[in-house]
């Protein structure tokens, strides 16, 4: 069966939507639950095998799986997935090429079908997406017809390719945020430009640094600008130089010398035209939990890890004292305790130590 030029529209379009959208599917999935007289529609996919695997399950109409529980919860649902894995890519199955073997079988689940008020179910697997298997299940109050089987089978091949688009759309959010967390964890932000010093994209962080100590907003597909000729001109010509098919290694440059803001130059990866990244260190402020995760990982009194937080921010043991409201000798024999206990042979080490620690991330 040729899918209709009103079913490209109804039903095609959808699903392309669906890829990005926030509902994920569920606008596809209600207008083909319409179109098929169905009580329920679903996508299922499952990532891993065994009893232990990721099941997902888009589906619009009834929730046949919470229902399912309230008839039985020691049961799997009634459209229980037990023979889906053998099935053959692309062909539509019905229920009863499942359970025609077995009439014990067979009458037991048609019972608990009849029990959610299913007749009859068309179910047809999705060729894998990664490590991603999926199926496209219809489930009806009364006998499936032909045409039912053959909607699904002509809508298989645009879903494989949707749901391939899908899952590797939420491996690019996941790193996405990963990244992105990793980054604000560790005070680091970024922007992007163009061969021409334009800017593609901005790190909010960033942008909003900008906004706040310097009053400039940056906009893009425009040059930075208030930061003084010569970091504009020095970003102008790394520009060229970074987003070439040979560029130079990573280099280091002051944007603003107060407030200060440093930025690494490099090539950027992965983009779909070749660009220049500038890799910016924030303030990253100390906070009580900066304390708390050094005193566990060291195995640290508070009041030591309080001390060794406050040396890695600058403090001289002075300084650190009359902020901790310690006395400048209690506060020497804690740095000494310090020394010992992290093996280290002073504050320059203790500072590396602890400047490399993930106890100082944000």
């Amino acid at each position: 069966m040729a899918l209709t030029s009103r079913d490209e529209t109804d039903l095609l379009l959808p699903l392309i939507a669906g890829i990005g959208d926030a509902a994920q599917f569920s606008e596809f999935l209600e207008r083909l639950r319409r179109r098929s007289d169905a009580e329920y529609v679903s996508i299922v996919m499952k990532q891993g095998d065994g009893p232990h695997a990721q099941i997902t399950d888009f589906h619009a109409g009834l929730d046949l799986r919470a229902e399912a529980r309230e008839v039985d919860p020691f049961e799997m649902h009634a459209l229980e997935r037990l023979h889906y894995d053998q099935l053959r890519p692309g062909r539509v199955y019905s229920v009863g090429e499942f359970v025609d073997h077995d009439p014990v079988f067979r009458a037991e689940r048609m019972a608990k079908m009849a029990r959610l008020g299913i007749a009859d179910e068309r179910v047809v697997r999705l060729s894998k997406a990664g490590e991603t298997d999926a199926w496209l299940i219809l489930a009806r109050a009364k006998p499936c017809e032909a045409a039912d089987s053959a909607l699904l089978s002509s809508l298989a091949p645009y879903l494989e390719a949707a749901l391939r688009s899908y899952v590797m759309l939420e491996d690019h959010r996941i790193r996405a945020s990963v990244s992105a967390q990793g980054m604000a964890r560790s005070a680091t932000a970024w922007m992007v430009f163009d061969r021409e010093a334009r800017l593609l994209s901005i790190d909010p962080r960033l942008d909003a640094w900008l906004r706040i100590n310097l009053g400039y907003v940056p906009r893009i597909g425009d040059r930075l600008r208030d930061l003084g000729v010569h970091a504009e001109r020095e970003l102008s010509a790394a520009a060229g130089l970074y987003a070439s098919d040979s560029p130079p290694p990573p280099r280091a440059v002051m944007l603003h010398e107060e407030p200060r803001l440093e930025a690494l130059l490099t090539s950027t990866s992965d983009m779909p035209r070749p660009s220049m990244l500038a890799l910016c260190r924030l303030p990253n402020a100390r906070t009580p939990a900066s304390v708390e995760r050094l005193a566990r990982l060291f195995d640290l009194p508070a009041r030591e890890a309080e001390l060794a937080i406050a040396l890695n921010e600058g403090l001289s043991i002075a300084e650190a004292a009359e902020r901790m409201g310690l006395t400048l000798e209690t506060a020497r024999n804690y740095s000494k305790r310090l020394y010992a206990k992290l093996g280290v042979r002073g504050q320059a080490e203790l500072v590396r130590l602890v400047c490399d620690s993930v106890a100082v991330m944000g």
